[in-house]
């Protein structure tokens, strides 16, 4: 059996939830889900966000190389099996390589 371990400085009793109810996230103290993203629809209690949490550096961008652009082209012209229910793309031989169907 695994024991649970719940941060002692957490207060679950303070904690908000996210607005969205398909989220699981918990609002920061930017009022915004830290989940999901999406700013939190309402007005919020009194006191939370007082506490300014670090927030994370955005990750650095990098370029492209031509390996990457070369797959990147290939999947755009990719042709997918014509059976909906197929997951498949078709291949040189005008087949599925999934299922095997022709494309028409």
């Amino acid at each position: 059996m695994t024991e649970i371990l719940f941060d002692a400085n957490e207060d679950w009793e303070k904690r908000v939830l996210c607005s969205d109810e398909s989220c699981i996230g918990t609002i920061g103290p930017d009022g915004k889900c830290r989940e999901c993203g999406k700013p939190y629809a309402g007005v919020l209690p009194e006191g939370h966000g007082q506490v300014a949490l670090p927030t994370p550096a955005p990750p650095e961008e990098k370029s492209a190389t031509p390996e990457e652009t070369a797959f990147d082209e290939d999947w755009e012209k990719r042709v997918l099996c014509g059976d909906e229910s197929c997951i498949g793309v078709i291949g040189p031989d005008g087949r599925c390589k999934e299922c095997g169907k022709p494309l028409k």
